[in-house]
C-alpha cells in the first residue's frame, strides 16, 4: 500500500485541490465503466476487510472498535485516506487510454 503524504503537505495545491476533489474530478470526467469498475473493486476491498474483522470481533464490536481506533487516530486515518484518494485516482488515470 502506497503512502502519498508528502504530496499532500500543502493541501490545497496539490495538483489544483485536495486528494479527495482531485478523485471526484477525475472520476466524474472519465468513462462509467471504468469508474464503476474501480469503485467495485474498492467495495470488495473494504467487504474483505470488514467479514475478516467481523469475523474476529463480530459485528457489534467491530462497530465500536472502529470508532474508539477513528478518535484515537483521527490524524493518521485522514493522512490515509488522502493517500487512498490518490491512489484510486491513479487507477482510473492508468485505465483512461484503455
Amino acid at each position: 500500500m502506497a503512502n502519498y503524504e508528502a504530496l499532500f503537505e500543502d493541501e490545497d495545491n496539490i495538483f489544483g485541490g485536495s486528494p479527495a476533489s482531485k478523485y471526484h474530478d477525475i472520476a466524474n470526467n472519465s468513462s462509467d465503466e471504468v469508474v464503476k469498475d474501480e469503485f467495485d473493486k474498492v467495495v470488495e476491498r473494504f467487504a474483505i476487510l470488514e467479514a475478516m474483522l467481523t469475523k474476529q470481533h463480530g459485528d457489534e464490536k467491530l462497530d465500536q472498535l472502529m470508532s474508539q481506533y477513528l478518535m484515537e487516530n483521527s490524524s493518521e486515518i485522514d493522512n490515509h485516506k488522502k493517500s487512498l484518494y490518490i491512489e484510486f485516482t491513479g487507477n482510473i488515470v492508468m485505465r483512461l487510454d484503455s
